[in-house]
């Protein structure tokens, strides 16, 4: 069973999103998805998910909090919700090909404009289940 922390940020009801490399081989690549990875051995799913988020943007967090768990076939997706409060060009991205900030709204239509590529990306599953949690909340 493979196990995976993702990362829920949310700034003034914007959410943080990675756009995902374009490399075969990845989970969804050259899809919008949630910082976040696979917990490594011994590690716990917020353990996991403070290393990670160090490793992907250069963030140390503060304060995260498990949303909620889902399961797929061989792997399960634990979500953390936790608030940025620095500005975005804080982070530096050393994963992936942009991140942006995104509202409810523009997720619910299904993908994402990237600025670095100059074009819309579809939404990764995971992100997807993190949207409807969402929409099923407000």
């Amino acid at each position: 069973m493979v196990e995976v922390a993702l990362a829920m940020v949310e700034q003034d009801g914007r959410w943080l999103l990675q756009l995902r490399d374009d490399v075969d081989g990845i989970v969804a690549p050259g899809c919008w998805g949630l910082f976040g990875g696979h917990l490594d051995p011994g590690e716990d799913p917020e353990q996991a998910l403070r290393r990670e988020l160090l490793e992907e943007i250069s963030w140390r967090v503060d304060q995260v909090q498990h949303r909620f768990s889902h399961r797929q076939a061989e792997r399960v997706l634990h979500f953390f919700f936790t608030t940025l409060r620095d500005p975005l060009d804080s982070l530096c991205l050393r994963e992936g090909q942009d991140m942006v900030l995104a509202s409810l709204d523009t997720l619910r239509q299904g993908s994402v404009w990237s600025p670095a590529l100059g074009e819309h990306r579809p939404l990764a599953a995971s992100l997807q289940l993190a949207v409807d949690h969402l929409s099923a909340r407000s």
